[in-house]
């Protein structure tokens, strides 16, 4: 019988609470040895309650635990960089949050400390493990749709609260605890608004589709009184020649959440939306084709990146969202923030020096 996959999770606040501890201890092939927070009672109060033997405060703690395998880094923003590489450096197999750092050059220097480890090296995005993402990826990747022309996003999700610091009550689930005051409203944290803590999803799934990354991007953002961006809108060009706009805010009624995606080919035009579960694809030429409306439970599955995440140390084949995609993403973030400072359209290219 195949040892079971030791794994830690640095960073036990509210999120892996929610998601990443409770997929790992029910994946049975994982086995959660330990948890990092940096406040002890807390700390210890996770342990205890969730059955888990060890109880740390610090991510170098955590990561000296003798066999340590596979590493879920889920602490704040600022923090992700310091602490994947830190676990990747040790060859450890690695589950980033989103988003994956606060620059593109610290997510190049992840990418590449875990591609000269081997290691696995996954960005945690949810949206990548549904049945209709899969079919999408499928239908694009084989010319289903011929060459992609145009791809339409509008994103929504009410965080604003979170976004402006005036509230930390979580919009998603029921929470085993809150997130931190500051986690999401300080840009030392949490690096910006919108931009950071939603078009990151929007953007590793343009390139999670079809492939292509950003190489041009013109973006403006609207703070509405607030120290980060509430609302965003970008233009962006990919590099297989396609366009894209992405419009997205937080400041939506908690009773309404969009994530549209309209993606347009030569030869057809696929329809997604991932609230709500639909997918149809419409050839130029031919019947429309529409899918099985996904289940309540299987529009948004937050225990599958975890999941994924063991089932990758097992077999790499079945990595269903590697962190080149955060790469992206974070390709999309920088271009975005630099536009807006700037009033300028920027270049993808002129992202890449390289961190200190």
């Amino acid at each position: 019988m195949q040892d079971k996959i030791k794994c830690g999770v640095i960073g036990a606040g509210w999120w892996a609470t929610y998601a990443h501890i409770p997929a790992l201890l029910a994946h049975p092939d994982a086995q959660l040895v330990a948890i990092q927070n940096n406040n002890p009672q807390e700390a210890k109060k996770i342990a205890q309650d969730f059955g888990i033997p060890n109880a740390c405060t610090t991510a170098g703690e955590l990561l000296s635990i003798e066999g340590m395998a596979a590493i879920v880094v889920s602490s704040s923003p600022n923090l992700h960089y310091e602490d994947a590489f830190a676990a990747l450096a040790l060859g450890k197999h690695v589950l980033i949050e989103k988003p994956m750092t606060l620059t593109v050059a610290e997510a190049m220097a992840l990418v590449k400390i875990a591609d000269e480890h081997g290691a696995q090296f996954l960005i945690s995005c949810p949206w990548h493990h549904t049945a209709h993402a899969i079919e999408s990826q499928r239908l694009i990747r084989k010319g289903a749709l011929g060459q992609i022309r145009m791809i339409s996003v509008l994103m929504t999700n009410p965080i604003d609260e979170l976004l402006r610091g005036t509230n930390t009550q979580p919009t998603h689930g029921k929470p085993y605890m809150h997130p931190r005051a500051g986690t999401y409203s300080d840009p030392t944290v949490a690096g910006g608004g919108q931009i950071y803590a939603q078009v990151c999803h929007a953007a590793a799934y343009l390139t999670f589709l079809t492939g292509a990354r950003a190489s041009e991007v013109f973006a403006r953002f609207h703070n509405d009184g607030a120290a980060l961006d509430i609302y965003d809108v970008l233009d962006i060009r990919m590099d297989d020649s396609s366009i894209v706009t992405i419009a997205s805010t937080g400041a939506t009624s908690l009773e309404r959440k969009d994530f549209e995606v309209r993606v347009f080919g030569t030869e057809g035009m696929l329809f997604l939306d991932l609230w709500r579960g639909t997918l149809e694809f419409v050839p130029l030429v031919g019947e429309p084709r529409v899918y099985p409306d996904l289940t309540k439970n299987a529009v948004y599955p937050h225990l599958a990146p975890a999941m994924n995440l063991i089932d990758s140390v097992l077999n790499p084949l079945r990595n269903q969202s590697p962190a080149t995609l955060g790469l992206a993403a974070m390709e999309v973030i920088e271009g975005a923030t630099r536009s807006v400072k700037s009033g300028n359209n920027v270049l993808v290219s002129s992202l890449v020096e390289q961190p200190a």
